[in-house]
């Protein structure tokens, strides 16, 4: 009988990614979606038809408690969240509510259902913040710069909590900034190879943009959901950084991209104050090497290859 995943978060960028990686591991695939009028499926609107798309909502224990009844998965994967820095500022208490409430409302639901159940939790470097070290490790002490990371720090800790106090098969990636044609538009390197693209089409004359010299460990997002698969495949579950060991700042990001299309980017980027946070960020950079030693993964992708790969998509999608 094939092994049987549910994914959270499944129509988000690493939701599609994983769940393509499920299906060609020979998985059965269900993914928890949110009930609304409207619903985005376009990021897995090519393998709809091989999932089960079923209705429920961190915000309810309930509707977890019965999906996790009527489809008995063997490994969940939490990847749900509020999980853009910027809105969370906006909407903070929401932001926790999901992002950090909704692991607790998760685990406890598996600890009722079946606690032989493997689950995945996404964490993030964002929970470094105004970073102790340099490079940020599985050791390194959290300090969150945005109601965004606050919750994930207590959705990190309350998974390390529910590990060690029911012996659950719980992991936190804690994965550092990944991106890919299917990064939402908000987010800004796709802010940055979308910009460009529209620059280069005729369709604007300037991008504007925050922090230029804020500096970011950019990975593939399809690199990435290898390593929550390969922590839910160990004997025993624990905490790995997945990163790619190298920083770039937003001003590369934006040379590469506009490079890439045979433009400078310093005659269309306008920094605009409205896009710099209360709290900034300024230097992440992970150690992957656990992830490397013991799940014998690393980041396939480099940089340069990763954003000339959104910049050819968002070119082909303005074509269209």
């Amino acid at each position: 009988m094939a092994t049987r995943a549910l994914i959270t978060g499944i129509t988000g960028q690493d939701g599609s990614y994983l769940a393509e990686l499920l299906l060609d591991q020979g998985y059965e695939v269900v993914g928890l979606m949110r009930r609304s009028s409207t619903v985005n499926i376009e990021r897995i609107s090519h393998i709809q038809e091989r999932l089960t798309l079923v209705s429920g909502d961190l915000m309810d224990e309930v509707s977890l408690i019965n999906v996790l009844r009527d489809h008995r998965p063997s490994e969940v994967y939490n990847l749900a969240a509020q999980s853009f820095v910027q809105a969370s500022w906006a909407q903070p208490v929401l932001t926790g509510e999901a992002t950090a409430l909704g692991v607790t409302r998760m685990l406890d639901a598996i600890r009722i259902v079946d606690p032989g159940i493997r689950f995945y939790q996404a964490s993030s470097s964002e929970m470094f913040g105004k970073v102790r070290e340099v490079p940020q490790t599985e050791n390194t002490f959290f300090h969150p710069r945005s109601p965004y990371g606050v919750a994930k720090v207590y959705g990190h800790w309350i998974t390390v909590n529910y590990r060690e106090s029911y012996d659950l098969h719980a992991s936190s990636g804690i994965l550092f900034n990944h991106e890919s044609p299917r990064r939402g538009i908000e987010f800004v390197t796709r802010k940055v190879t979308h910009g460009a693209a529209r620059i280069k089409a005729g369709l604007d004359t300037e991008l504007r943009l925050g922090n230029l010299d804020a500096q970011r460990d950019w990975g593939y997002a399809e690199d990435y959901v290898r390593a929550m698969w390969l922590m839910l495949q160990r004997d025993s579950p624990d905490d790995y950084v997945i990163a790619t060991g190298e920083t770039h700042s937003v001003r590369e990001l934006c040379q590469v991209a506009f490079e890439s299309l045979g433009l400078d980017y310093d005659e269309y980027v306008v920094i605009d104050q409205a896009f710099i946070r209360p709290a900034e960020v300024d230097l992440l950079v992970g150690d992957p090497s656990k992830a490397y030693r013991e799940l014998g993964w690393k980041c396939e992708t480099d940089f340069r290859t990763l954003i000339e790969m959104m910049v050819d998509a968002d070119v082909k999608a303005l074509q269209h």
